[in-house]
C-alpha cells in the first residue's frame, strides 16, 4: 500500500501502482470525469501513470491553469500530426503550450502556410481528435532516439544530443510519435474545438543567424461555445490594440530611420507620460523620495560589478568603444548600479536612513526584431525606478509602504482585479542567482511576511525571482480578463555587498544596508500600452490628454467658442476648440472617435444665454449648463477617480 496526500491535507491509502485517474475516481466519479492532468510530488505525470511511492498528488481540470497547460500541450501534438499529414516534407522542432493556446515551430521546406490554409489544418486536427487516441509515454535510450530521427529531422537530433541518456521519452498517439517530457490529457477526444490563429517566422533556437522556421499558433477548447466566446474576446482585443489606438489618438509612432523598438512620443503622448510622471512624483514626494538623474550609459565594469553584464550582456547593445584604449561603455540595461554609486557618494549614519532615490530612467535591451511588439516589447524603455537603502529594522515598514504606493497607483488608474505573486528562487538551480543562502532566506521571509500582514491575495511562484533577490509582483487582470505583470518590489542583500555600501550604526561600527528595488508602473511604455487596452483609450478623466472639446455650430460662433475655451483653461480644464466649417454632426462623430470625454456645443442660443450644451462620450446629454457648473462637474469627477495617497 502507498499513502497519497491530497491538496486539502487528507491522506488516502491505495494499492501500489494506482493511477491519478483511479485516485480521482475514489474521490468522486463525477470529479474523475473532469480530471485531465496531474502532478505527483511537484512533477507532471499522466493521469494513467502508476504511482509507486508515498507522495502528494494534485489533480487538475480544465478550470485550472495546469489543466489548460496540459490541454494545450496535447493540442500541440495534434497540430504536429495534422501538419505531418498535410505537409509530407515538414520537419518538427518544438511545440509548447503558452499563456493562451500553443504553437509549433516547423521547417516546411518549400511549402508555405497562409491564412487560406488554416481551415484545412483545423479540420484535420478535429478529425484526429475525434479518434479519441490515448496519449502514451514511453522512455527510450539516447541511441534509439537518435536512430529514430537521424536522416529525417536534424532539429530533433540536435535536441536529443543535448539530453542525458535515461532522461529521454517519447509520446505516442494514433500513428504519431514525438519527443516529449510529458504532461498530457488522457486522450485526443477531449479536444472539441480548434482555431489556428496565425503564422509567423521564428529563428531556430531564437538565433538570428540560424534558419527561420514557421511558427503556427493555435488554441483549442473542450467546448465549441468557449472557442466562440474566445474569438469574440479577440475581436474586442483588436479594437483595443494599443498600436491601433496609439495611432488613432496620436500618442506615439515608430520610425525605421530612428530604429526598431524605439518609440517616438507625439505631443499628446508626451503630455500623457508627463501627467503620469507628475502623478507618481507627487506621491513619492509625500513618501519621502528624492529624485535623482543618471546617465544613459555607464562603463562596462559597472555592470560587471552589479552582475547585470553576466545576466543581460547577450541582450544588450554592443559595447561602445571610445578613442581611449580598453575603455568600453554600455547603454545601461538597469538603473540600480547607478543608484548604488549615488548612495556611495558620501558616508551615511543609521540616523539618515532610509534613503529613497527615485528616477524615471531610460534603459536599453537588444530585443530581437521578431519579438518587438508595439510598446509592450521595445528596445528602449523608461522605468519609474526607485531604490530604498535601509537598515534591517526598517525593512518591514519600508516594504509595506511601497505596497501602499502600488495599491494607490492601481486604484487611481482603475486596476481593481489583481493578485500579488511572491517570486522566490529555484533551490534546484542555485547557479541562476547571486548572493548567500542566508540572505536569500531573510529576503524571502520579509516579502512573505509583508504580503500576509497587508492582507494581500497572493500566490507563491518558485523560480521567478530576480537573479539578485526575491520579489513581489502584481499580476493585474484587464477589462478583457487578460493577466499582466504590473508593479514590482524586490528585496536585495546582494548589490549592497557587490558595491560595498555601508552606513555607521548606533554602535559606531560599519553595517551593510538592505536595498529595496521598486517600480509601480514598471516600464512607462508597457504600462501605457496596457492602460490603453484596459480602458480602450477612455483613460481616467484626470489623465486624458484633453478632457473636453468645444464644437461651434458654425463659424459665426467661433469667438464665443474661444471665450468658452479660455474660461475652461482658466479653470485648469484641458480642452480644444473645433471651429472648422463642418457640420456639428460630423464634428461630434469625429470627437467620439478621438475619445474626448465631453463635447461642448455652442451656437446662437448658448451665446445668447452665456451657457454651453454638453454631450458626454458615449452619447449621454448633460443638457445646457453654465461653464462654471461644467468645470465643477469635471473637478468632482477627477477627485472621485483620483485616490488620496496617505
Amino acid at each position: 500500500m502507498i499513502k497519497i496526500t491530497l491538496p486539502d491535507g487528507s491522506v488516502r491509502s491505495f494499492d501500489k501502482d494506482v493511477t491519478p485517474y483511479e485516485v480521482a475516481v475514489d474521490i468522486s466519479e463525477g470529479f474523475a470525469r473532469n480530471v485531465i492532468s496531474a502532478k505527483f510530488n511537484d512533477e507532471v505525470v499522466e493521469t494513467s501513470t502508476p504511482l509507486t511511492t508515498d507522495g502528494s498528488l494534485t489533480l487538475y481540470t480544465w478550470r485550472d491553469d495546469e489543466g489548460k497547460k496540459a490541454f494545450w500541450h496535447s493540442s500541440a501534438h495534434v497540430l504536429a500530426q495534422a501538419l505531418e499529414e498535410l505537409y509530407p516534407n515538414v520537419k518538427l522542432w518544438v511545440g509548447p503550450a503558452i499563456e493562451n493556446g500553443f504553437y509549433y515551430d516547423v521547417d516546411l521546406g518549400e511549402d508555405v502556410i497562409s491564412e487560406k490554409d488554416f481551415k484545412a489544418i483545423e479540420n484535420k486536427m478535429i478529425e484526429i481528435a475525434r479518434g479519441k487516441h490515448n496519449f502514451e509515454m514511453r522512455e527510450v535510450s539516447k541511441a534509439d532516439a537518435l536512430s529514430y530521427y537521424k536522416g529525417k529531422n536534424e532539429y530533433k537530433v540536435d535536441l536529443i544530443e543535448n539530453l542525458d541518456d535515461g532522461t529521454i521519452s517519447f509520446c505516442d498517439h494514433s500513428t504519431f510519435t514525438d519527443l516529449c517530457r510529458g504532461g498530457h490529457i488522457p486522450n485526443t477526444g477531449i479536444i472539441k474545438a480548434v482555431k489556428i490563429l496565425s503564422v509567423a517566422g521564428a529563428y531556430y533556437k531564437g538565433d538570428e543567424n540560424e534558419k527561420q522556421l514557421t511558427r503556427v499558433y493555435g488554441i483549442s477548447f473542450p467546448k465549441q461555445k468557449e472557442l466562440t466566446e474566445y474569438l469574440e474576446l479577440l475581436e474586442e482585443a483588436k479594437k483595443r490594440d494599443h498600436r491601433k489606438l496609439g495611432k488613432e489618438l496620436e500618442l506615439f509612432t515608430f520610425s525605421q530611420k530612428v530604429g526598431q523598438g524605439l518609440p517616438l512620443w507625439l505631443p499628446k503622448g508626451a503630455a500623457l507620460r508627463e501627467r503620469l510622471e507628475n502623478f507618481l512624483k507627487a506621491a513619492q514626494k509625500k513618501a519621502g523620495y528624492e529624485m535623482v538623474v543618471s546617465p544613459h550609459i555607464g562603463q562596462k565594469e559597472l555592470y560587471v560589478t552589479s552582475g547585470h553584464y553576466a545576466k543581460y550582456g547577450e541582450d544588450s547593445f554592443q559595447p561602445i568603444k571610445t578613442p581611449k584604449e580598453d575603455e568600453e561603455f554600455l547603454l545601461k540595461p538597469m538603473n540600480c548600479p547607478h543608484h548604488c554609486e549615488i548612495y556611495n557618494n558620501r558616508p551615511y549614519s543609521y540616523k539618515e536612513l532610509p534613503k529613497r532615490f527615485a528616477e524615471f530612467g531610460t534603459v536599453y535591451r537588444y530585443e530581437q526584431s521578431g519579438e518587438l511588439h508595439g510598446l509592450t516589447r521595445v528596445r528602449g524603455f523608461t522605468q519609474d525606478d526607485a531604490h530604498i537603502f535601509c537598515t534591517p529594522d526598517q525593512l518591514d515598514s519600508e516594504f509595506k509602504e511601497v505596497i501602499d504606493l502600488v495599491l494607490y497607483v492601481f486604484g487611481s488608474l482603475g486596476f481593481e482585479n489583481f493578485t500579488a505573486q511572491v517570486s522566490l528562487r529555484d533551490p534546484d538551480n542555485p547557479e541562476k542567482y547571486i548572493g548567500s543562502d542566508e540572505n536569500w532566506k531573510k529576503a524571502e521571509d520579509a516579502i512573505l511576511n509583508a504580503a500576509i500582514d497587508k492582507g494581500l491575495n497572493y500566490i507563491v511562484e518558485t523560480g521567478e525571482a530576480a537573479f539578485y533577490g526575491p520579489k513581489l509582483d502584481f499580476m493585474v487582470k484587464d477589462a478583457l480578463g487578460r493577466q499582466w505583470q504590473l508593479g514590482t518590489i524586490q528585496v536585495d542583500y546582494t548589490l549592497p555587498e557587490r558595491f560595498d555600501l555601508t552606513y555607521k550604526g548606533s554602535d559606531n561600527e560599519m553595517h551593510r544596508p538592505i536595498m529595496i528595488h521598486r517600480a509601480p508602473f514598471g516600464s512607462m511604455e508597457r504600462f501605457i500600452a496596457i492602460l490603453l487596452e484596459h480602458t480602450g483609450g477612455n483613460f481616467p478623466l484626470w489623465l486624458m490628454p484633453e478632457q473636453a472639446i468645444v464644437l461651434s455650430v458654425s463659424e459665426k460662433y467661433e469667438k464665443y467658442a474661444e471665450k468658452v475655451l479660455n474660461l475652461l483653461e482658466n479653470d485648469e480644464i484641458r480642452a480644444l476648440a473645433d471651429n472648422r466649417n463642418e457640420t456639428v454632426g460630423k464634428k461630434i462623430r469625429e470627437a467620439e472617435m478621438q475619445k474626448f470625454p465631453f463635447m461642448i456645443i455652442v451656437g446662437e442660443q448658448e451665446e445668447k444665454d452665456n451657457t454651453i450644451t454638453v454631450r458626454e462620450h458615449g452619447g449621454e446629454d448633460l443638457g445646457t449648463i453654465s461653464v462654471e457648473d461644467f468645470s465643477r462637474i469635471i473637478k468632482e469627477r477627477v477627485n472621485k477617480s483620483l485616490k488620496t495617497f496617505k
